[in-house]
């Protein structure tokens, strides 16, 4: 290993599909290291949303000089922060992920990043250089008359390479890469630039084989149902969220527009909501697997063995 690089302040990440049971892990990891955990998750990132993000039951409490997000004794960072309303940007997440490692090490405490959004976790491990384009209404306002097809045939002309790798049937997403495109000049995939690596990074992956991940989906959506789910999507549509906001199209949600708008059974939403989900761990699955940097482990006693002959090289 570059001996440089060995210099850097450490980080230990935890990521996977969702349902493997990263935040079991990583919790576990926090309390054996004495570590404090950054969220590496899209939808985690909203207050409001406890049951459709499977967010870790915790409460807000003064930690020190700050107030934490704390999952019992252990503070949580970048986790039930922002109102459903409002958006939050790749770049965004890495500025506050790097703030964080650095305070958390000023604490002589160990950073965990857990969470299964691949492009957060990315802009951290790879110090990505991310364009700082702000949304443009009026240019939205225009793309959104479009197909899905025509936006991706767009895209697909004004950035080849980013075309190959975007998720073609996500809208919003395509709208984005579209938006930065347009508005810069430039092919959105060129300008995930590298930079130099802030830190000495252990990826863990956590493995599941493809039956167990799926059972472990069946069973996360039948809990929250029994958690409240339904009643959760109907309160914050009383309080004025639409179903246009990132927060509400995310999987978890967008599955009961029909439901609330249309009176679709509700059987049916819910077997959506699992089918969506097993998609989205497959694409989440996808993304990792272009990594090799990542170490997959089987068993938590693995990835905490991992961890612990990390921190000591």
């Amino acid at each position: 290993m570059d001996t440089e690089h060995t210099k850097l302040p450490k980080l230990i990440v935890v990521l996977g599909p969702t349902a493997a049971g990263k935040t079991a892990w990583a919790l576990r990891l926090a309390q054996e290291l004495n570590g404090e955990i950054i969220g590496a998750d899209s939808r985690q990132i909203y207050k409001k949303m406890d049951v459709g993000t499977a967010k870790p039951e915790g409460e807000w409490r003064r930690n020190g000089l700050r107030r934490s997000f704390m999952v019992g004794d252990i503070p949580h960072h970048i986790i039930d922060i922002i109102d459903p309303g409002k958006r939050f940007s790749v770049a965004e997440f890495r500025d506050k992920a790097v703030k964080y490692v650095k305070l958390i090490h000023k604490s002589k405490k160990i950073p965990i990043v857990v969470g299964g959004t691949g492009l957060y976790i990315s802009s951290l491990v790879d110090n990505l250089h991310i364009p700082r384009v702000s949304p443009n209404r009026k240019l939205r306002q225009s793309l959104e008359e479009k197909s899905i097809e025509d936006l991706f045939a767009l895209f697909e002309r004004m950035d080849p390479e980013g075309a190959q790798t975007i998720d073609r049937n996500n809208k919003r997403r395509l709208l984005r890469a579209l938006e930065v495109c347009i508005l810069s000049g430039e092919p959105f995939s060129v300008q995930k630039k590298k930079g130099e690596p802030l830190f000495d990074v252990l990826q863990i992956g956590v493995s599941v084989s493809k039956d167990e991940l799926y059972r472990r989906i069946e069973k996360r959506v039948d809990t929250m149902i029994k958690l409240g789910l339904v009643k959760e999507v109907e309160q914050l549509l009383k309080q004025k969220y639409a179903w246009h906001l990132p927060s509400m199209s995310g999987v978890g949600y967008r599955q009961f527009q029909e439901y609330f708008e249309q009176g679709k059974d509700l059987d049916e939403c819910i077997a959506l909501l699992k089918r969506d989900t097993r998609r989205f761990a497959r694409r989440q699955l996808t993304w990792f697997r272009r990594d090799d940097r990542i170490t997959w482990c089987s068993t938590y006693e693995e990835a905490a063995m991992l961890a612990k002959e990390f921190l000591q090289e």
